[in-house]
């Protein structure tokens, strides 16, 4: 899916994992903020994006598979093509691993865990960094969680991308912010995605258990998420760089 041309000159961002949950709302919120945003996911989230443009917003889809290099650079080459710049990039798409002990997650769970949740956000940033050097300036956030600054049991993989991704984002940050770009992380906490909604149907009484441990007393919302996110990407932030933002209703602090 494609919109017109006349979004050229626009600022332009860019958002992983856009088909849902997080994604979607950061998606839908930097759209409303009038960037024209391409929603990427592995599976082209087209309908996404066409309900922004129904709503006036500019919005175009586009499918990529963020753990294959080629086709990262390959999305960036397009988009800068296409709309001339690319002025920020949420790095969000990720996958869990199953919930189990550490010792019994196997080599494929690991490698593929390894592959989307960190070295997705590798190659996304590296090519989103070459572009913005070109321009003098951008803005990346990483989608890291409360699990990148705490441990979780029966999630070892998924933490330890997670905690990678916060010190892959502090050292970047380092060596491009005299470069005109600032690169940040939000930590969510445990979010109504639609997902959650569905683990929660199907147990009851998991949102208690959850709840129980979240000092705000509840469960986050998407657009609380997004709310951080733009702010990050924004000139509201402009002195913000290497940060890892928790957005977990006090729950790291416990």
């Amino acid at each position: 899916m494609e919109t017109i041309d006349t979004m050229k000159g626009k600022r332009v961002a860019l958002v992983t994992g856009a088909a849902m949950g997080i994604g979607l709302a950061c998606a839908e919120a930097i759209a409303k903020a009038g960037y024209m945003t391409v929603l990427v996911d592995i599976k082209e989230p087209s309908e996404q994006a066409r309900k922004l443009v129904e709503e006036g917003f500019g919005a175009v889809a586009y499918r990529c598979d963020v753990s294959d290099t080629l086709a990262v650079k390959e999305m960036i080459e397009w988009v800068v093509g296409k709309y001339g710049r690319l002025d920020a990039a949420h790095n969000n798409a990720g996958i869990q691993t199953p919930q189990r002990p550490m010792a019994e997650i196997t080599d494929e769970e690991f490698d593929r865990t390894v592959a989307v949740d960190l070295k997705g956000v590798w190659n996304c940033m590296r090519y989103e960094i070459i572009q913005m050097l070109k321009q003098g300036s951008g803005a990346i956030v990483n989608t890291s969680s409360q699990g990148g600054v705490t441990g979780l049991p029966g999630q070892a993989a998924y933490i330890a991308c997670k905690h990678a991704i916060i010190g892959l984002t502090r050292t970047a940050a380092i060596d491009y912010a005299a470069k005109g770009i600032r690169i940040n992380a939000v930590c969510p906490g445990v979010i109504r995605t639609p997902m959650a909604e569905d683990l929660i149907h199907r147990n009851p009484e998991l949102e208690t258990e959850l709840v129980r441990d979240i000092p705000a007393g509840r469960l986050g919302k998407p657009e609380e998420i997004a709310n951080a996110v733009l702010w990050l990407c924004s000139p509201q932030a402009s002195f913000v760089d290497g940060h890892a933002l928790l957005v977990d209703g006090a729950f790291s602090i416990h």
